[in-house]
């Protein structure tokens, strides 16, 4: 397993993370401690979840399977700032609910700190100084130890970047963003902004629900229980012609080259100097393997111009 830094900091993170939102969802705590463990046997260290995943049995799942390992063998990064249930005081980047927030998820987790504390999700009504200040304390006080965000647009990114440095504040480390071969929004300014001011990229949804592993044929509805047939009638917009067209030549592409289509999604975004680590979901031992494998296809530079065409048109 490949490790890379942190985004500018010194924390080196496997090149494969795994999402933990199925924990508690889509696994129960003896299947989760099985993929939990399996990833670490496979030098996988970093396990990305959150407060709200699973009404916080993603947190509690992970923090169990871990008991029986050494801490420092393990990097967690959790999030805050979506709802946590009702009424508005139950979310937010504020400096009450921060302070209250670390404390419930270093509860469920069973330890004494997070890796890596992360804003799951801009707050429109709070300061994001007011929202540094709360974190670098959280950060000096060693609840945490980097801290990073999710879903910023480009300007935000730059935002908090110059508001931390002006006020001598601890500096997001991190981005999270959906970002995918078949969704390459954030290459206009989130990846950008994170090249200029050393922020790590975490794309979450790396394999597009599945699209980008095979599982999903033009035509035929989505299985029941996958990703998207959850997703009701926002599943025709992610099944469409024009993305089944993208997909059938990447899966040609990779499948001439030998490899798999989802060793093609995994490498291409690890073949980025701008991401720290690719997580993906997954709810059994053999997904953990084949995402640790994923990214073992060494992309040149006329594959990713190859690329390029394929998924741009």
């Amino acid at each position: 397993m490949e490790y890379r830094s942190l985004g500018s900091s010194g924390l080196k993170v496997s090149l494969v993370g795994i999402g933990c939102n199925n924990f508690g969802r889509r696994c129960d705590q003896q299947q989760t401690a099985k993929i939990v463990h399996c990833a670490l046997d496979q030098g996988i260290n970093f396990f990305d979840t959150a407060d709200m995943y699973a009404g916080g049995l993603s947190e509690q799942y992970l923090g169990q399977a871990i008991r029986d390992r050494p801490r420092q063998d393990v990097i967690i990064a959790s999030k805050f700032g979506n709802s946590m249930g009702k009424g508005g005081l139950k979310r937010g980047a504020s400096r009450r609910y921060i302070m209250n927030a670390v404390d419930d998820s270093l509860r469920r987790l069973g330890t004494d700190y997070i890796d890596l504390y992360q804003q799951h999700i801009p707050d429109t009504e709070t300061s994001i100084e007011e929202t540094l200040r709360a974190l670098d304390d959280l950060v000096s006080i060693g609840k945490v130890r980097y801290i990073g965000h999710s879903n910023f647009s480009g300007w935000q990114v730059s935002d908090a970047h110059w508001t931390a440095k002006y006020n001598g504040l601890n500096q997001f480390v991190t981005a999270q963003n959906l970002y995918n071969l078949l969704d390459r929004r954030i290459e206009q300014e989130v990846i950008p902004a994170c090249e200029k001011y050393g922020v790590g990229m975490l794309p979450f949804f790396p394999l597009a629900s599945g699209m980008l592993t095979g599982k999903y044929k033009r035509g035929t509805a989505p299985g029941e229980g996958t990703r998207l047939a959850a997703m009701g009638d926002r599943a025709a917009a992610a099944m469409s012609d024009a993305i089944f067209d993208k997909v059938e030549a990447l899966t040609q592409f990779a499948e001439q080259s030998g490899y798999s289509l989802l060793q093609l999604a995994m490498s291409w975004l690890a073949s980025k100097a701008v991401i720290s680590s690719v997580i993906a979901g997954a709810t059994s031992e053999q997904q953990v393997i084949a995402n640790a494998q994923g990214v073992a296809w060494k992309l040149s530079d006329d594959d990713m111009n190859h690329i390029d065409e394929l998924t741009r048109r």
